[in-house]
């Protein structure tokens, strides 16, 4: 008996040892997984995987266990360790998530990219079907920019290390240009019969869900210029949804219901999250406010008294009307129209800190009321003499004009403050353009009524109320100053004047020019 209890007692013992280190192990792996859980924001987990039904499942170091709970504890704590060591891995679905989205475009399955370097797009920016291209052939285009990139940054580097003062085009660029123009002389002739019926079958076939055929609609040189603008803005977008910044199925909104228009957006402006997520807004035209549906917008129509914009009219020519809308005192509808402007505007950044800054809204009136056709704002007190913030033409009123009237009523406004003015940097692309063919088009004139035989910037700078840095930046690109003898000479160049007269007679008396008689304008006080 002696004996028996003995081995009895040893065994017992063995057994509490064994049960000892099984509890060590549990409470260890248990305090790891709290630990793990907390850093998760996740319940526990108990040797299973699953959330524990009761505290029971976690109590896991009772020393009246028996032999074989022990060993199923142990091996839970295995399981439990395996379990932890793979624990990361659960965040893979967030990683593989886009590649489960498909292109929108139909019959797309979303491989290739437009710009050649990607293995899928999720949009249509980026989709080669939609383009009517296929992968291959947007993989060779992508080689074939790469290396006249390679050629353009060595001539310029070499260019860069020959320089000279305002150094007049090499034989190389004066024949490059010469194909160009050759190259253009048949962009206006027209479709053919055949190539007509091509478009129109293409677009009877497809609809909106493929771009139309640009072939044989402009020169190939023009239609390479737009590709290679398509696939850089696409390449911009990749980016920005490799960084983080926008996400296939983001709030953006795509397209607005203004007045008797639809316009589809250019790029994402901050509206309320409850807003943007519908992808398609209605807008008042009159006061600016956005709604959620045509219906809500009929009735707001119905009871919207508002037929211009608020502020005062300081300019009427015809239908064209100018209204000054001060920031301060029209705070709501200034900053939406901050918002709607932002959808058609990349480097615009302000949005509802309106107070500092006077509004020039510019509409063109008919039976119905005075409708939006573009706007430019002004800080009311700038410390550089701008004259212009930010400067926009409503989609549906471009290449008519309209972008040069606001251009040249703010530098009315910069003559009767009799300051010299000039537009805050940087300058949107459409901006930048509009506003090197307004200051070629005001110092062509200037030239053509010039008679003397000298010439002073100061004096060209003081009359047209154009900065003297864009005057010479101007001349610069029409090539009219020149570097002499230590001296700048600004040449008059009667071919750039005689091409700029015939237009302006081909144009004729357009109703698209600011009269400064129609002005009925004093400066703010405090500017």
């Amino acid at each position: 008996i002696e004996q028996t209890n003995s081995s009895e007692s040893d065994g017992n013992i063995h057994k509490r040892q064994r049960l000892t280190r099984a509890s060590t192990r549990l409470s260890q792996s248990s305090q790891d997984l709290k630990r793990a859980a907390d850093h998760d924001e996740s319940p526990p987990l108990t040797p299973t995987g699953n959330a524990p039904s009761s505290e029971s499942e976690l109590d896991i170091s009772s020393p009246n266990a028996s032999h074989d709970e022990s060993q199923a504890k142990d091996q839970g704590s295995r399981d439990l360790d395996k379990d932890l060591s793979h624990r990361p891995k659960r965040r893979r679905c967030h990683e593989t998530y886009n590649f489960n989205m498909k292109c929108p475009t139909p019959g797309c399955n979303s491989l290739g990219h437009l710009t050649g370097k990607h293995e899928r797009h999720f949009a249509v920016s980026g989709c080669p079907l939609y383009h009517n291209l296929s992968a291959d052939e947007c993989k060779v285009k992508a080689i074939s920019r790469e290396k006249q990139e390679e050629e353009i940054k060595v001539q310029e580097e070499t260019n860069s290390r020959h320089a000279t003062r305002h150094q007049i085009p090499t034989s190389k660029q004066s024949k490059y240009k010469e194909q160009v123009a050759e190259m253009r002389k048949g962009r206006n002739s027209g479709l053919q019969k055949e190539q007509k019926e091509k478009h129109m079958a293409h677009r009877q076939t497809h609809g909106n869900t493929r771009e139309p055929l640009l072939e044989n609609i402009t020169s190939d040189y023009d239609l390479e210029l737009f590709r290679k603008a398509q696939a850089r803005a696409s390449e911009d977008l990749e980016k920005l949804r490799i960084q983080g910044q926008i996400s296939e199925g983001s709030n953006m909104i795509k397209t607005i219901l203004f007045g008797r228009y639809e316009l589809d957006t250019w790029y994402h402006s901050p509206y309320p999250e409850e807003y943007a997520r519908l992808g398609r807004l209605y807008i008042c035209e009159f006061c600016l406010k956005y709604m959620k549906s045509q219906t809500i917008l009929r009735r707001h129509m119905a009871k919207c008294v508002w037929k211009h914009p608020p502020g005062d009219e300081v300019y009427r020519k015809g239908s064209i009307s100018v209204f000054e809308v001060d920031g301060k005192k029209n705070k709501i509808y200034c900053q939406n129209l901050c918002l709607l402007a932002k959808l058609f505007l990349d480097h615009k950044t302000l949005y509802y800190d309106v107070e500092p800054f006077l509004f020039y809204v510019m509409t063109e009136a008919d039976n119905t009321g005075c409708h939006l056709v573009g706007y430019f704002s002004k800080e009311k007190n700038s410390f550089l003499n701008y004259n212009v913030s930010c400067i926009l033409t409503m989609p549906q009123y471009m290449r008519q004009g309209f972008g040069k009237m606001l251009i040249d009523f703010s530098y009315l406004l910069s003559k009767v403050e009799e300051k010299v003015g000039s537009p805050e940097r940087p300058l949107s692309d459409l901006g930048l353009i509009s506003y090197r063919s307004y200051w070629k088009e005001v110092l062509l004139r200037y030239m053509y009524n010039f008679q003397g035989k000298e010439i002073s910037i100061k004096e060209i700078s003081q009359e047209t109320a154009v900065n003297p840095v864009d005057i010479v930046s101007t001349l610069q690109s029409l090539q009219m100053l020149k570097y002499w003898k230590g001296k700048h000479l600004v040449l008059k160049r009667q071919d750039l004047i005689d091409e700029w007269k015939a237009k302006e007679i081909k144009r004729g008396n357009s109703n698209k020019t600011i009269d400064p008689s129609s002005l009925k304008w004093t400066p703010p006080k405090g500017t």
